[in-house]
């Protein structure tokens, strides 16, 4: 088939699974086609079946604010025609969906079914706003078929929006040969001594991850036994989480790492995942932890109880629960039985339910679905 993939190409858990499946799918023999405003930073091979399609900007005076989502859709249109696409697949409701459903308007002598994958602060977050409610209603009525990440995503969607649409719930995955837990020889002594436990954090440093309560966590496990804290990622809270380390004394036992492109080698030296979120649709970083035998200590926010299994993978608590989150991450630090054996059916857990072939699969079929291949 030939498909349009229609995804953010920031650093972020939905450009990072639109990417991913884009590539894996071209690798099955389908043509992709991604269309953004720049080139998504995981596409980084070469593929026979890949093509990338920059939305260029009108830089106009009467233009107060780039109008992207008319030129995304123009571009939509052009790609379809050109290629002679199958159907688009978009990740996030706005403004990808409505430009989607613009493109078809445009050509309106072709078939061209919209898929929408709804992410989470497409919905939790953007669709909340007064102003964008009902264009993201419409823009989910008017898919040809729509998946959510998660069945919290997908019952938060119908209940705010009270859709008539069906919502298909299809997870997020993961690359098991990318994902697993390698030996990095001389990484971990560059953050910790022998008697030192590593625990790690990997976020975009936004209010709703709560990202003082992994410092208020860390500090408690750092009480107990002594302890490194490997922070990922880049965000808004950046600032006042420095400034917060620095009030509580642990400056100099807590690293700043920024974004990185490769997360592998990092959980492969860490003994415990932190993930403390208010709002979590998913939690592609957990499922990640956990396929490089990384067990996890996050909330019960969201859709983390569909990837976490509590007690068996790692230990889910309640939101803002930071004493009892410290001493389920002790417990486990502790007991190297307990922790080798949650490492253990987290990477089971893992390839038994968010393995990327599995999951490809329910989108080859949703697509086939749609366009009656």
């Amino acid at each position: 088939m030939r498909v349009g993939i229609i995804c953010y190409p920031s650093y972020g858990g939905s450009g990072v699974v639109a990417t991913e499946l884009g590539k894996r799918l071209a690798l099955r023999g389908h043509e992709i086609h991604f269309i953004s405003y720049d080139r998504p930073f995981k596409l980084d091979v070469f593929h026979q079946n890949i093509y990338y399609h920059e939305v260029e900007i009108l830089d106009y005076p009467l233009f107060k604010f780039p109008p992207y989502l008319i030129a995304l859709a123009s571009k939509i249109a052009e790609v379809a025609k050109w290629a002679e696409l199958d159907l688009v697949h978009v990740h996030y409701a706005i403004p990808h969906a409505v430009s989607a459903f613009l493109a078809k308007q445009l050509i309106s002598n072709k078939k061209l079914p919209v898929v929408t994958t709804l992410h989470g602060t497409d919905i939790t977050v953007v669709g909340h706003e007064p102003q964008f409610f009902d264009i993201t209603r419409f823009s989910i009525e008017a898919s040809d078929a729509v998946t959510a990440v998660s069945h919290s995503l997908r019952e938060d969607t119908l209940r705010v929006f009270e859709l008539s649409k069906d919502i298909e719930v299809i997870y997020n995955f993961f690359d098991p040969e990318e994902y697993r837990r390698v030996e990095v020889p001389g990484l971990r002594a560059r953050y910790a001594g022998n008697d030192e436990k590593i625990l790690v954090h990997i976020s975009n440093f936004r209010p709703v991850k709560r990202v003082r309560d992994v410092v208020d966590i860390f500090a408690m496990v750092n009480s107990v036994t002594p302890a490194r804290l490997l922070m990922i990622g880049d965000g808004p809270e950046v600032p006042a989480v420095h400034q917060y380390i620095q009030s509580v004394g642990l400056a100099e036992r807590v690293y700043f790492l920024g974004k990185q492109e490769r997360v592998v080698e990092l959980l492969s030296i860490s003994d415990l995942f932190l993930l403390p979120s208010e709002k979590e649709s998913f939690g592609l970083a957990a499922l990640e932890s956990m396929a490089c035998g990384t067990p996890v200590i996050a909330s019960t926010a969201g859709g983390l109880p569909e990837v976490v299994r509590d007690g068996e993978t790692g230990f889910l608590l309640p939101v803002g629960n930071v004493e009892a989150m410290a001493n389920k991450a002790v417990e486990i630090l502790q007991d190297h039985e307990k922790w080798r054996q949650i490492s253990e059916n987290g990477r089971r857990h893992s390839l038994r339910n968010f393995h990327i072939d599995h999951v490809i699969g329910q989108y080859e079929r949703l697509y086939h679905k749609v366009t009656d291949f």
